[in-house]
């Protein structure tokens, strides 16, 4: 079955059309876009001949899936309270403060989305953060600044 979309095409035809071929498609999806559209999740359910609602409930349970626009810099912060403890709140201020957003929010410029998630395995040095793949630990505000600095300026 086409879609309109050749991307998707394409990561099922590498993937293939079995229900385990599920989570790489989306994870090739969000490579591509960020994000995962509603229109995106019904063409993969037609290709691999689900439920709308089996794909949209696979994409919605996983906090990496992202079912909305992002920016290019996704920036996860943990919010476990071992990271609480050692300071997780003054490392959010700073990077709200120096984005001019709120947790949850995307930048204006599409480059930044602040996010607060999950322990992100890093608890033995936190606070802790993510920004894309790259995990960066022992935070505080300064060495933050010193992150988003360099984030802004690529």
């Amino acid at each position: 079955m086409a879609t309109n979309n050749n991307y998707i095409t394409e990561l099922v035809d590498k993937h293939g059309r079995a229900r385990t071929s599920l989570m790489p498609i989306l994870q090739g999806v969000i490579e591509k876009n960020n994000f995962i559209s509603d229109q995106d999740m019904t063409e993969i359910a037609m290709e691999l001949d689900l439920s709308p609602a089996q794909v949209y409930g696979t994409a919605t349970f996983y906090s990496f899936l992202e079912t909305q626009p992002r920016g290019k810099y996704v920036i996860r912060v943990c919010k476990t309270i071992t990271c609480d403890m050692h300071g997780k709140r003054t490392v959010v201020q700073t990077i709200e403060d120096m984005l001019k957003i709120k947790v949850g929010e995307t930048s204006p410029n599409k480059k930044f989305t602040l996010l607060e998630t999950n322990c992100l395995g890093w608890c033995h040095e936190g606070p802790a953060m993510l920004i894309n793949e790259k995990p960066f630990s022992g935070l505080t505000p300064e060495k933050v600044h010193d992150i988003i600095s360099e984030y802004m300026h690529k």
